[in-house]
């Protein structure tokens, strides 16, 4: 069955496209169309031969876009044909039985059409505006749910998807998503395609989903690493640690640390991520710039989702973070973060600004996304207001 993030390939030099598609794949990618208009084919093929040798180490279906010549002589899985390329019929008889073909349609005929002939998926699309084919028909979710009660062969999704609007899409029946910008055109193309890829696990047996805490331990129970286990059991997922600080703590408050090293903390998270590995990480107590230098490499080799819960002080008082770590938080941590959830004290210690109501946390929240968080949560708790509420900046968008 195909299904999972579909990354067709951008323009760009050889050099670009390998580095999209290693980034994507990093990123969970699962399939990857090389389709090329500036090469003629003839000279598309070393590339391809390439880009299929990176698909199979690390377990992705390659395809090529139009060309059986360039799919069989690149060892591609299979090729992607458009309504006015060659038929399915003359592409099975030029790559034989075992290979996967598919075809882009945009209408329930075009697609029983493509199943009756031997198609092995269809491209649905395009789904919403597109940059990349700008007189590209919009045939929009309703569509695509008349196709899929209509044909039982996979759908890929097409033609302006995101983070923000493939969820209806996945709910509408398709079983994959094809992108090109919503990756290629990232900053940080391997996060943008885990991004995508996380948006599969809806499919997923909630129990072998995988979270990763980083945080301190609280031996009372009530909050750190053993509050963070519990919650992640309780959603159904597995859950793996690495520990920070060790706490003499309980319910009258925090009576002593004592910091692990930061090299134990990255022997830890290397050993689980090497090993078991994780869909998401969660960070807490954090406690020492070495230590937040640490999990941020960590973070960045691992190309991981990562929470983070800047977490400065103790409900009780205590300083759980060094002063002189918060320029660490900020500066290393904060790029490397995919949601920050910080409440309004936190806020305002990485920002400088006082929060007294809704304008001063969108603006903090639109600081804390220019410091590099992808997304901000700011927690209303400590608000003192009595309609206090939470922010979530996202997509660039406020959700109040």
């Amino acid at each position: 069955m195909l299904e999972g993030l579909y990354l067709i390939t951008p323009e760009g030099t050889k050099k670009q496209v390998l580095q999209t598609v290693q980034a994507a794949l990093d990123g969970g990618a699962k399939m990857v169309q090389y389709r090329d208009k500036q090469r003629p084919p003839e000279t598309q093929i070393d590339l391809a031969r390439e880009l299929a040798q990176l698909c199979h180490q690390q377990g992705a279906t390659f395809l090529v876009n139009d060309h059986p010549q360039v799919a069989s002589a690149s060892g591609a899985d299979g090729i992607h044909l458009g309504q006015h390329d060659l038929s399915i019929q003359e592409a099975r008889r030029a790559l034989g039985p075992d290979k996967l073909i598919g075809i882009s349609t945009s209408s329930v005929d075009q697609a029983i059409k493509a199943e009756m002939s031997g198609a092995d998926y269809i491209g649905v699309g395009a789904m919403f505006a597109t940059q990349n084919k700008e007189d590209a028909e919009q045939v929009g979710v309703e569509t695509l749910r008349k196709i899929r009660r209509a044909v039982k062969i996979p759908i890929v999704a097409i033609g302006g998807l995101s983070a923000a609007n493939s969820s209806e899409v996945l709910e509408a029946g398709a079983n994959a998503l094809a992108v090109i910008a919503a990756v290629s055109d990232d900053p940080k193309p391997a996060l943008a395609a885990r991004e995508l890829s996380l948006l599969f696990n809806r499919r997923t047996d909630k129990g072998l989903t995988r979270v990763m805490t980083v945080a301190g331990s609280d031996s009372g129970g009530g909050a750190g690493i053993q509050a963070d286990l519990k919650t992640i059991g309780l959603l159904g997922s597995f859950g793996t640690s690495a520990v920070t600080v060790l706490t003499a703590q309980n319910t009258q408050g925090v009576h002593g640390l004592s910091p692990a090293s930061s090299s134990f903390v990255a022997k830890q998270m290397e050993l689980v991520l090497d090993d078991i590995g994780t869909d998401t990480l969660k960070t807490g107590m954090l406690y020492s710039p070495e230590i937040i230098a640490t999990v941020a490499e960590s973070i960045a080799r691992h190309n991981l989702l990562a929470i983070v819960d800047p977490v400065m002080i103790a409900k009780g008082g205590a300083a759980l973070l060094k002063k002189e770590a918060v320029r660490a938080l900020r500066e290393l941590l904060l790029p490397q973060t995919f949601l920050l959830t910080p409440n309004i004290p936190e806020a305002e210690a990485l920002t400088g600004i006082k929060i007294t109501g809704a304008t001063e946390m969108e603006e903090a929240a639109r600081t804390l996304h220019e410091f590099g968080a992808r997304n901000v949560l700011i927690k209303g708790g400590h608000s003192d207001t009595e309609d206090a509420s939470d922010l979530l900046l996202t997509c660039d968008k406020v959700v109040p």
